[in-house]
């Protein structure tokens, strides 16, 4: 029997008695054979079932979810406060026309002169072409979107990015891109375009219904189940604007996992370093954006899917307020912790996105209230006085818990550069019950997943999945009805805690991710991997934007001494992603000549 714990309420907690406590994961790294003989194992009636409770007690699981007396009620889904109002912003309609924020967020951007980029002679050595060069381009007849496409379809067919070992996308049809980009050529040529996103190239995660493409959430059967009639409504909005959808993009099977390995597809390779991850889940939407095939795409980010891959490959991935964008036509629609957002190879671009696919469900916005979605007047003169009164909040002891000191140092000096070249003040907090958190999050996402799927694994699908996502149904199937009421008795703590924070500071400062690109084991390539040491790693800052809702956007910084990526992340109060978006670009050109370009790029806007 285990000794009965009890928690002090959460209000009552005194922050001098917090230490931080490393996290250890106690569990095998499994590939290949020994991880397919794991899996049948513990799929084996009531011997599983032991072998998982052994390990929930090695990880303190079962004291934190069935012997801690937890004084708070539980709360199902984020609950928020009324918010104050940001400075600088403009309000835009989240019921009106997605073209219409498109353009006012256009008008929010800083002074921009496409026409100095194509002269090359004040080029830096690299750089990511904007959604502005792109259209630049397209209204002065340099260049039409059907050119465009034919070139992307060049390099999806040529570098077999459609197909395994390792596919970029999943789904792909050269024809449907066509018809797209002549139709955006038209528009183009009769001076007619929708919006500044009309022309752009962008990948859906394959979580996320693009008609006619299936749905299939990189696994190999979800198709047939279930029919995509119509797109999603992100991907609704974007089409308005005049986007170019390429297709599905290849993701972490369902999303359960860190590093982007799918047996099923291939695995994703990362731009900078083919023999390492992406991250996961959305690891074909942040390798398409980082190799340059495009602008942006749209992800999900239920545990860092979004931020991970995006720090991974060096581009940048926005995190959403929860509730903010509408999830309907996506496989993760109906969980409390998954979020629709953007990435790109910019802050800008993730600016205009955001703004063509934010506006809450009916149901949202009725229990959520969100606050009106704004955008950060970047243009603006009080733009630099609004930056220097940002208070940034860092717990030291977390900030640091990383695997290669590269990490928090790279984080630490673009601190420093925000302090002296704006005047940003860094000041020390704590975060109480980490360890907590981590296992509410997993509790509630795991419980909301097998809701999703058990009638399906029911049905006789649960064999097809890949062993590592088994692995993690397998420990799912274990939680109780207890477990779940516990986790959201957390989630309700942990709220608290953070809400208290954001009384002092503006923003929440952390490395994205504890470690960078991990190496792809050879022996994962066929079967899978099961390494819950890495995505301790990956996942260590990532976790309160999910169980809480909160917004939060990854920058590239730098890099480590072996090239690859490092991300810094930005964790914003409720509904505040106009804070940390005007947070972000200001890192973004403070970082700007740290960019370096990937192994893998495709210049793909190049006319010469």
């Amino acid at each position: 029997m285990g000794k009965k714990r009890v928690m002090v309420p959460a209000k009552e907690l005194d922050l001098s008695t917090v230490k931080y406590e490393k996290e250890t994961i106690q569990a095998p790294h499994l590939t290949g054979s020994i991880l397919k003989l794991f899996v049948r194992i513990i799929e084996i009636p009531i011997i599983g079932s032991l072998i998982i409770s052994f390990m929930k007690k090695e990880n303190n699981m079962v004291e934190m979810l069935q012997n801690t007396e937890i004084p708070e009620k539980p709360m199902f889904k984020p609950e928020f406060p009324p918010q104050e109002a940001e400075p600088s912003v403009v309000i835009v309609d989240e019921e009106g026309k997605p073209t219409d924020r498109v353009e006012s967020a256009l008008k929010c951007l800083p002074h921009y002169d496409p026409a100095s980029c194509w002269s090359g002679d004040t080029l830096p050595s690299f750089r990511y072409w904007k959604i502005r060069d792109f259209a630049y381009a397209y209204q002065s007849k340099l260049v039409t979107p059907s050119k465009i496409a034919e070139q992307v379809i060049t390099l999806v067919e040529g570098c077999k990015y459609h197909k395994a070992p390792t596919p970029l996308l999943i789904s792909f049809d050269a024809e449907d891109i066509r018809k797209q980009a002549a139709a955006s050529t038209q528009r183009f040529k009769e001076g007619n375009p929708l919006s500044i996103l009309d022309g752009i190239f962008m990948a859906i995660k394959d979580d996320i219904d693009c008609y006619p493409h299936p749905t299939k959430g990189a696994s190999t059967w979800m198709h047939e189940v279930r029919s995509v009639e119509k797109d999603a409504v992100s991907v609704s909005r974007l089409r308005s604007c005049g986007v170019i959808l390429i297709g599905k993009a290849n993701m972490h099977e369902f999303g359960m996992g860190t590093t982007g390995n799918n047996p099923n597809y291939g695995t994703t390779r990362n731009p900078y370093a083919h023999e390492r991850y992406t991250g996961g889940s959305s690891s074909g939407p942040a390798a398409i954006v980082a190799s340059g095939l495009c602008s942006a795409a749209l992800g999900t980010d239920g545990g860092g899917s979004i931020r991970i891959p995006s720090s991974l490959c060096g581009v940048v991935g926005l995190k959403t307020t929860y509730g903010r964008t509408n999830m309907g036509g996506s496989l993760c629609g109906s969980g409390t912790v998954e979020i629709a957002g953007p990435i790109a190879s910019t802050v800008e671009d993730v600016i205009l996105v955001y703004a063509a696919i934010l506006g809450s469900s009916p149901e949202d916005r009725i229990s959520l209230k969100p606050s009106p979605p704004c955008l950060p007047i970047l243009s603006s003169l009080e733009n630099v006085n609004i930056l220097g009164s940002l208070q940034l909040g860092k717990y030291t002891e977390w900030f640091n818990d990383v695997h290669s000191t590269d990490i928090s140092d790279v984080c630490e000096d673009v601190l420093n550069l925000l302090s002296k070249s704006h005047g940003c003040k860094t000041i020390e907090i704590v975060i109480p019950e980490l360890h907590e958190m981590r296992v509410a999050h997993l509790v509630s996402i795991g419980s909301e997943s097998i809701r999703s799927l058990n009638p399906d694994i029911e049905d006789g699908k649960g064999v097809k999945l890949n062993y590592d996502t088994r692995t993690c149904m397998a420990l799912f199937r274990t939680f109780t009805a207890s477990d779940y009421v516990a986790a959201q008795c957390l989630r309700r703590r942990i709220m608290h805690h953070h809400l208290e924070i954001f009384k002092k500071v503006d923003v929440i400062v952390t490395p994205t991710t504890g470690m960078t690109a991990p190496k792809i084991p050879p022996s994962a390539l066929e079967n899978g991997e099961s390494n819950m040491q890495v995505s301790g790693y990956l996942m260590r800052f990532i976790l309160a934007a999910n169980l809480l809702g909160l917004p939060a956007i990854t920058v590239p910084v730098g890099h480590d001494k072996q090239g690859l990526p490092i991300g810094l992340q930005l964790i914003g109060r409720p509904w505040g992603e106009a804070t940390i978006l005007r947070l972000a670009s200001a890192i973004e050109e403070l970082c700007a000549e740290s960019r370096r370009k990937p192994a893998s790029f495709h210049d793909i806007l190049k006319t010469k």
